[in-house]
């Protein structure tokens, strides 16, 4: 593992830890940890077995999961490095969960500055109705859809900077959004559901948000921004296109 996606793991892990509402730490099984937020009870997000490293043994992850996020109708555990999820899949297959891989992807900030129409900060209430009609377009349920959308202000506690970027249209009308996290102490930033709104995608939204980002993130003297790009969809080759390399692989599990 590069000295890079260590740092990134680590961050990842104490976001997860710090947004929570409750943390469950479990010394008995070595580099796992479970997170709960019965506020957002249907988010995977806020509910989930976190696996740090290959401490523990993969068939004892089901287990933990039940015991330890409560009755579900379905569970989940993040494996933030590969070989250990990598280890988990057959027996977690056994168990009745399916996998999905996300890759890490890094780039220099370096020289990075903001667009000529940059993004801007927005507050949460301004982005609530945006946010959670893109949401019913994905999702049935009117609860889950609401739990998607306000988890943000969970996020909030994740991170020592966080700022949630919209790009608006000539007109002021949001039409795409971003998660930027910025931890200088650690030289990391991460950006995290980026989204344009599907009556505006195509008009270069995203290469605003992610300007913005860039641009921010080299201001607070931050080296590097990561993030993370499902390894089977599309983005990951857009933003290859813009510069960022893959770093490494995490692997997700939910059960069936």
């Amino acid at each position: 593992m590069s000295e890079l996606l260590g740092r990134v793991n680590a961050f990842r892990a104490a976001f997860a830890r710090r947004q929570a509402a409750e943390t469950v730490e479990l010394p008995e099984y070595p580099g796992v940890f479970a997170v709960r937020d019965m506020e957002f009870a249907l988010s995977h997000e806020h509910n989930h077995l976190v696996v740090t490293g290959p401490g523990t043994d993969p068939a004892a992850l089901p287990g933990l999961a039940a015991r330890w996020l409560g009755p579900r109708r379905q569970y989940a555990i993040a494996a933030l490095e590969e070989e250990p999820g990598e280890r988990a899949t057959p027996v977690l297959a056994e168990a009745g969960y399916e996998r999905s891989t996300a890759v890490v992807l890094a780039r220099d900030t370096a020289g990075c500055e903001l667009p000529e129409r940059a993004a801007r900060p927005a507050e949460l209430a301004e982005l609530r109705a945006v946010i959670r009609r893109q949401q019913s377009e994905w999702y049935k349920g009117e609860e889950l859809g609401r739990q998607l959308t306000d988890r943000r202000a969970a996020r909030l506690r994740g991170a020592e900077r966080v700022h949630f970027l919209a790009a608006r249209t000539p007109d002021g009308e949001v039409a795409a959004w971003v998660d930027l996290y910025l931890d200088p102490v650690a030289g990391l930033a991460q950006v995290e559901d980026l989204v344009t709104a599907s009556p505006h995608r195509g008009a270069g939204y995203g290469d605003t948000l992610l300007a913005t980002g860039l641009a921010l993130a080299a201001e607070a003297g931050i080296p590097q921004l990561f993030l993370l790009a499902d390894a089977a969809d599309w983005p990951r080759e857009w933003y290859g296109r813009r510069g960022f390399t893959e770093i490494g692989r995490s692997h997700s599990f939910h059960s069936r």
